[in-house]
């Protein structure tokens, strides 16, 4: 699984990659997490307002940064 956070660098972006890795490592699932900040990039997913997460080339949800727990669900939901 790839996981993709989308964003600038600004604190929300940051808050939501430390949150994804906390999700994944309390998971124990395999995934990989990268960090996109080019402005380029993250338009070609349509995405206008960040942060933004996209599992498996697929958008999220974006403008938001949810709890670990959150992202243990959308993480989950994307397993499956």
């Amino acid at each position: 699984m790839d996981i993709l956070i989308l964003g600038p660098g600004c604190m929300n972006c940051v808050t939501l990659e430390k949150r994804a890795r906390t999700a994944v490592r309390e998971l124990n699932i395999n995934a990989e997490i990268f960090k996109i900040s080019d402005y380029a990039k993250i338009a070609e997913y349509g995405v206008m307002k960040t942060p933004a997460m996209v599992i498996d080339e697929k958008v999220i949800f974006y403008g938001k940064v949810p709890s670990v727990d959150e992202l243990k669900e959308y993480i989950t939901k994307g397993v499956n």
